[in-house]
């Protein structure tokens, strides 16, 4: 049977063009659509049945299709390991065991893949969804370990992700190889997969929706699965043609500088990314097609449009990606389910509970990102320059954009479609000249590839950085927030003093003096908060209603203030409690 399907293969690969690894790729991707019909009508209550139909596909994929038998024990390797560290170790750091595991699996097979073999990546391998399965095993582990904490310690999300029972190895295997998922993902969470199986994921299906004479809990997505469907093979179709237009050989052929200008150039890096991203687009389009016809795409149904929402494993928005104007929107449409693995997993996770997020967690997420891709040179260039651009565009939003707005920061003026059509095009021009080693990988030709373009954009984001961040940062801020609307002080018309009520609220709460015994002078510090010795004597709900008496003297005088800046608004209330304080304070004491 193998032989045969990859003679029809080999056959078929004559005539569309492609390369191997990307036909086999959508031949899987295509066949998921037949397999995903059938399992629509699988019985509902058979459980089993449905985990053991999801691990046979993937293994048709792997062993007729893909026919790549070593690359699954590859897989396996992963998937075993994760299931014991999970289930029988008992630590709290349970989570950073298995997820260090996880990565450093998938760092050997990148490592071996560049150091070891010889790299075609017109060749299939498993390393890419070997990828996948990290993100969905990493996560699992944090979801075993969330099931277990006290449900005060966790946040909303967390909550809606944990596992309290740890699966047998059926449906744990089941997840692991969803065949509709498996090589491209999107990877999902446990808890979906688990909702997925039994039909609790469709609970809010009205009656008279569900299909069928048995009324299946799968309600229709024969629809939306089409029309993700046709999305990918419009892209598919681009790429195919405008792959003929735009080649990376070009770009780094000699001839490329001797016979076109810098502007062609630049607008040459943006047309080779586009068709690059192309390729992205068709394979995540029609995997979501696959998974949407299958059920997992179910993301609940709207009452009031009477429609149902089938973007619960969306990856990819690609009208977002490609009409962005800044860095921020580009990434939110790129990539999703990665984006939320690396913030959910890494990124919240690093951080210590009940403290934000700081330069640490944004440093191992940066390097689980950049290791999780792989280890050639190209991943690093383009990861550090999106760094440099994530921080660029930080400032401009900050400094720029505001001159572009009215004085409530909402209203654009009529001039912001100028701001707009600028950052479009530097966004998208700094995105093609960037990310280009991420496709190049080679560290020498990679930065031939920007030196062709003068290193104009990495050259300018490190004027940018410098001129905002460096030593004359102060007086460019400056002149930035003159032309701000709201950087012009309206005149203040109130008074900014208190009045009798909040004096009173002030004088009769927050500030309130108390001698003990011995007479030792205790106060309240600025804004109520008790100095740290009455903190056992104090009375708890007598300081909540002192600190609620404080915050209303608060509103009603910012209320009253019709200064621009909050922060002068502030300061004024707090000048204004430092003076009835310290004329509350006994004679004695201040003597003392």
């Amino acid at each position: 049977m193998v032989a045969v399907v990859q003679d029809a293969l080999s056959q078929l690969l004559a005539m569309v063009g492609l390369d191997e690894a990307n036909l086999k790729i959508l031949v899987c991707t295509l066949l998921s659509f037949p397999f995903s019909w059938i399992f629509k009508r699988l019985p509902d209550h058979h459980y089993s049945l449905k985990n053991v139909y999801n691990i046979l596909v993937s293994a048709f994929y792997v062993f007729v299709i893909l026919d790549v038998h070593s690359g699954l024990g590859q897989l396996l390797f992963s998937a075993i390991g994760c299931y014991f560290i999970t289930r029988y170790v008992r630590s709290p750091v349970m989570p950073w065991i298995n997820f260090l595991f996880l990565m450093g699996h998938l760092f050997y097979e990148h490592i071996h893949m560049q150091f070891f073999n010889v790299y075609d990546p017109t060749q299939i391998d498993l390393t890419g969804a070997q990828m996948v399965m990290v993100m969905k095993l990493s996560a699992f582990g944090w979801n075993i370990h969330d099931g277990k904490q006290p449900e005060e310690s966790l946040t909303e999300y967390n909550k809606s992700r944990r596992v309290k029972q740890h699966p047998n190895l059926l449906p744990y295997f089941g997840y692991v190889f969803f065949y509709a998922s498996l090589l491209t993902g999107p990877a999902f969470d446990y808890v979906d997969y688990d909702r997925f199986i039994h039909g609790t994921l469709f609970e809010d299906v009205p009656d008279d929706k569900r299909p069928g004479r048995r009324k299946r809990r799968i309600p229709r997505s024969g629809k939306q699965s089409l029309m993700k469907t046709l999305e990918g093979f419009f892209w598919a179709f681009c790429f195919a043609n405008i792959g003929r237009f735009v080649t990376l050989e070009y770009l780094l052929s000699k001839s490329f500088v001797q016979d076109h200008g810098f502007l062609y150039r630049i607008f040459y890096f943006w047309g080779l990314l586009f068709s690059h991203r192309l390729k992205y687009y068709a394979v995540w389009s029609i995997a979501e097609g696959a998974c949407i016809l299958s059920g997992i795409g179910y993301n609940g149904y709207d009452q009031k449009t009477g429609k149902f929402k089938w973007n619960r494993v969306q990856n990819i928005d690609a009208v977002a990606f490609e009409t962005g104007q800044n860095v921020h929107a580009c990434l939110e449409a790129w990539n999703m389910n990665t984006n939320k693995w690396l913030k959910h997993y890494i990124y919240l996770r690093v951080a210590k509970s009940s403290k934000k997020p700081g330069f640490k967690s944004t440093l191992f997420t940066f390097a689980t990102s950049a290791a999780w891709h792989g280890t050639r040179p190209g991943y690093y260039l383009t990861f550090v320059s999106g760094a440099l651009m994530q921080s660029c565009g930080k400032i401009y939003r900050r400094n720029l954009r505001p001159i572009f707005m009215q004085a409530d920061g909402k209203t654009p003026k009529s001039t912001k479609i100028v701001y707009d059509i600028v950052c479009y095009f530097v966004t998208q021009l700094t995105f093609g000249q960037a990310t280009q080693p991420f496709v190049i990988l080679d560290f020498k030709q990679s930065l031939y590839a920007w030196s062709t373009c003068y290193y104009f954009i990495h050259i300018g984001m490190i004027i940018t950085i410098f001129l905002f961040k460096g030593p004359f940062a102060k007086p460019i801020i400056k002149t930035c927030k003159s032309f701000q609307p709201s950087a012009k002080v309206v005149p203040n018309t109130t008074s900014t003093r208190f009045n009798e009520q909040e004096a009173d609220i002030v004088k009769s709460t927050a500030l309130k003096a108390k001698v003990d015994k011995d007479n030792v002078y205790y106060t309240y510090a600025t804004l109520g908060l008790p100095s740290i010795d009455m903190l056992e004597s104090v009375d708890k709900e007598d300081v909540d209603d002192q600190v609620k008496q404080l915050r209303k003297a608060w509103l009603t005088f910012k209320a009253r203030s019709v200064m621009q800046n909050v922060e002068d608004t502030f300061h004024n209330f707090t000048e204004e409690v430092q003076e009835i304080y310290a004329s509350s304070i006994p004679k004695a004491v201040k003597n003392d």
